[in-house]
């Protein structure tokens, strides 16, 4: 098994609290990694039949099986074991006792909020990072890009586009029944496609359901259904008010840029080099690398955005206690001074900023005060 960033941090939490909750994207490795680290206590697919109807028909004798603990997969599949589960720990002080792994935030967040609140550690486990897959000697960028960090490709050797074909096929028959009643699948299918096509730039919802051809509070509810899935995020505009005409909409973006470009079907690295939107994903995936680092600490997101009515934008705004840094994101091989033009702007406006840019290139230097980062080494980059 590939190490993963999030491992000691999930092992320090166990000794802290009765019930480790380990939420994350189908398919990002929860189960192989519960599996791995809480390897003494049995395991239960809620999403077996047997093990579902058995937990609805008699949650206590279902429970009295597993008193001393277990690892429960898939648990918002039944919402109605986290009552009985509130009294189980509340009975002794044992820590680390069950872990819940879930890929649906709205059936086990429900179930927490309402019974397991103080009692329960959550945490956000994503597709591999870049340095966990590729510790040394990463693959061509426009390869990464393409090809995505979810384990199953790279543990089984799959043919990306294949892999995500049945992904998308399977999480939208399966998930998205599951959390609301949607008739006509097809048409979800196009919202998704047309959040692909969007991917870092504003979340304009009322444009995204002009263009499916849904309301404005259809496009809303489907937008949910993505971040709650794990499918897309919200990144949000940067808070302080320097003026009156900061931009205010969030910006949308995926988890995986694999999953991204299949649904752009850019299903071969070779298109990508010359692709319109390699810019967009790029920014992507450093963004969601970002990120990614964050949920492994255990930490929510710091990251923001800024941008003004006149342009003038920055890709990512880190606050953390230690102050404020801006980074800049852009894909090119080869230094360009277009490249710090968004810092000279920004620079005006914040006196102690760290600057950092992030690009496509393999140098790395301090030119003009900013922190000159390749795209192999973002990960180095402390949120």
């Amino acid at each position: 098994m590939i190490a993963r960033n999030i491992e000691n941090f999930i092992r320090q939490t166990a000794k802290g609290y009765p019930v480790i909750g380990i939420t994350g994207p189908r398919q990002s490795g929860k189960t192989t990694l519960a599996r791995y680290i809480f390897n003494d206590k049995p395991y239960v697919s809620l999403e077996t039949p047997s093990n579902l109807e058995f937990v609805v028909d008699d949650p206590l004798g279902f429970l009295e099986k597993y008193k001393e603990g277990a690892i429960f997969d898939e648990a918002q599949r039944a919402p109605q074991l986290f009552s009985y589960l509130q009294e189980i720990v509340d009975s002794s002080k044992e820590y680390g006792r069950f872990i819940l792994t879930g890929s649906q935030q709205f059936g086990l967040m429900a179930g927490i909020t309402q019974s397991l609140a103080g009692r329960i550690a959550l945490v956000q486990l994503l597709p591999f990072t870049m340095d966990e897959l590729y510790p040394q000697n990463p693959p061509a960028l426009d390869t990464v890009l393409t090809t995505g960090l979810y384990p199953p490709i790279h543990d089984r050797n799959l043919d990306p586009a294949v892999w995500f074909g049945n992904y998308i096929n399977t999480y939208v028959e399966r998930d998205v029944r599951n959390i609301i009643q949607i008739k006509d699948l097809a048409s979800f299918q196009r919202f998704l496609r047309l959040c692909a096509g969007r991917a870092g730039q504003l979340a304009n919802l009322s444009q995204l359901a002009v263009d499916a051809g849904i309301s404005h509070n259809t496009a809303k509810s489907w937008i949910s259904i993505l971040e709650a899935s794990y499918i897309t995020f919200l990144l949000q505009p940067f808070h302080t008010n320097f003026n009156k005409r900061l931009i205010k909409t969030p910006k949308l973006y995926f988890y995986d840029t694999g999953l991204l470009t299949y649904l752009l079907s850019i299903h071969e690295e070779t298109l990508m080099s010359t692709h319109p939107l390699r810019g967009q994903i790029f920014e992507n995936f450093m963004v969601s690398e970002l990120l990614k680092s964050r949920f492994n600490r255990g930490l929510p997101s710091n990251l923001y955005f800024w941008r003004d009515r006149s342009g003038n934008e920055i890709d990512v705004i880190l606050e953390n206690g230690k102050g404020v840094s801006a980074i800049e994101i852009k894909s090119g091989q080869t230094m360009n001074r277009d490249f710090f033009k968004g810092f000279n702007f920004w620079n005006r406006l914040v006196s102690e900023s760290q600057n950092i840019l992030v690009y496509g290139g393999a140098d790395e230097m301090i030119r003009n005060d900013v922190v000159i980062k390749s795209w192999k080494n973002v990960y180095t980059i402390e949120p």
